[in-house]
């Protein structure tokens, strides 16, 4: 006998409103109940499948979700059935903006600001699109219309700040920089608590600061410059930190008390994350603290890579080592990270042996080389960022997308090619082709959105010069 209950036979139906159905979708919606809506919407869109708002809401889903393909085909199909409100032209400019389509999504953002001139938002769409399109003036001025319409709006302030620091007026853009974790889920990243956050002052003897290592694995790496300036105004520091980086600082800064864990955390008089200390040191373009290298590699890791290495890889090859994908859950990695299929052309350079730094996902991607130069990979093996560091001293050059072991590389003060987006972030400012922050590290920049090809040849060409010296 079957435990389930059969549903009985002629039920009857029962006649609701829409807007009481699309008031429910909006609902579950806000309340990001996204099955629920999805189900909802798809019993809807049966009975009336043209209907805008239901096609902008499924739409909307579908962006929440990451499939932006799907997201512009809907939001379209809704725009073409009526759905045209300033915030849900705003909707499908942002997801014409992860898509690439940079240009439509600039027309219908000036769209939305003609039908609603005083709406922030439709200005802040306007300077993320002018951003990725790398125009920064205007950047700045859609950002700061933004801010005038809507002063307490984070997220204007954060793209203001990032683009201020881009085009190196640092002053300004650390004080708009400090709006990052007023956005919404970006307090998560920060200790619950109420004590201040740190004002650069000298902290008494008696009382410990807080230094919180946010933000990602390269982000560390580059501020960890600012750790000995801590120190000389705080006698005791604790440092909260991923347990992935934890040994690297803590080899480092023995001084300090290290915790993995928000619960492990001593009593703290102020606290401050390592992406607020340029700040606190007001620090210029031109007064970066670069005493390269700031970081070395741990001596028996190094003894032991170079003897792996040596065993592996043949003699009289330079050694050069690749990384081609950052974390995907990063928020700009559709535009930094390509596939090692797109580097094969670096198969053909004569007098050189590949080394695989590449974690995650796309590090599979090496049982796929082709080239007639070797190419080792070495995921399993590199079980900490000390593996990494290591490896990177033993190589001749190391080219990357711009992902953490380039910071590593250039705070080891190694030789290392970072790859940019057309529209790179902050820290790589504009157009040169090196940076105050890494004096080791070569910068290759594309001529438009998501023009690898031109920028990978490039790096071809300079790579058979490099394999070529003796």
């Amino acid at each position: 006998m079957s435990a389930a209950l059969s549903a009985p036979a002629n039920v009857p139906m029962v006649p609701v409103p829409l807007a009481e159905l699309l008031a429910v979708a909006r609902e579950y919606v806000d309340a990001a109940r996204y099955d629920a809506a999805e189900r909802l919407l798809g019993h809807i869109l049966a009975a009336v499948p043209r209907h805008g708002e239901m096609l902008h809401l499924k739409g909307y889903i579908a962006f929440k979700r990451g499939r932006s393909e799907e997201a512009a085909a809907l939001m379209e199909q809704a725009l073409a059935a009526g759905a045209s409100a300033p915030r849900q032209l705003c909707n499908l400019a942002e997801v014409y903006r992860l898509i690439g389509r940079l240009d439509d999504g600039i027309t219908l953002v000036r769209r939305a600001q003609a039908m609603a001139p005083t709406d922030a938002v439709a200005h802040f769409n306007e300077s993320m699109l002018r951003y990725e399109r790398l125009e920064p003036d205007q950047c700045i001025r859609a950002a700061r219309r933004s801010i005038s319409l809507k002063p307490d709006m984070p997220e204007a302030h954060m793209r203001l700040g990032q683009t201020l620091l881009l085009t190196g007026a640092f002053a300004e853009g650390w004080e708009e920089y400090e709006w990052r974790y007023q956005i919404s889920g970006a307090q998560a990243l920060m200790p619950k608590t109420d004590k201040p956050q740190w004002n650069g002052a000298p902290v008494p003897d008696n009382q410990t600061l807080l230094l919180v290592a946010d933000q990602g694995y390269g982000d560390v790496v580059m501020f960890a410059r600012y750790l000995p300036w801590a120190l000389s105004r705080a006698k005791n520091v604790a440092i909260a930190t991923s347990a992935e980086l934890r040994s690297l600082l803590e080899r480092h800064f023995p001084s300090v008390r290290y915790v993995t864990r928000w619960d492990d955390c001593p009593a703290y008089a102020a606290f401050c994350p390592f992406s607020g200390l340029p700040r606190l040191h007001f620090t210029r373009a031109d007064s970066i603290p670069a005493p390269v290298p700031y970081l070395a590699p741990e001596a028996g890791k190094l003894a032991q890579w170079r003897e792996r290495l040596g065993q592996v890889l043949p003699a009289g090859l330079k050694r050069v080592g690749l990384a081609w994908a950052g974390r995907p859950t990063h928020n700009n990695d559709r535009n930094r990270s390509i596939t090692l299929e797109m580097l094969s052309g670096f198969g053909a350079v004569p007098g050189v042996a590949f080394v695989a730094l590449q974690k995650g996902p796309a590090a599979a991607q090496v049982s796929g080389w082709r080239g007639p130069a070797p190419l080792i990979g070495l995921d399993a093996q590199l079980e900490s960022f000390e593996d990494t560091a290591a490896v990177i001293q033993c190589l001749d050059l190391l080219v990357c997308v711009d992902t953490s072991v380039g910071h590593i590389a250039g705070a080891l003060n190694r030789p290392a090619w970072v790859m940019l987006p057309f529209a790179p972030d902050w820290r790589w400012m504009m157009e040169r082709g090196d940076t105050p922050w890494y004096p080791s590290l070569r910068l290759f920049r594309q001529d438009a959105p998501r023009a690898w090809p031109k920028v990978i040849d490039s790096v071809a060409q300079d790579l058979a010069a490099f394999a070529a010296q003796r």
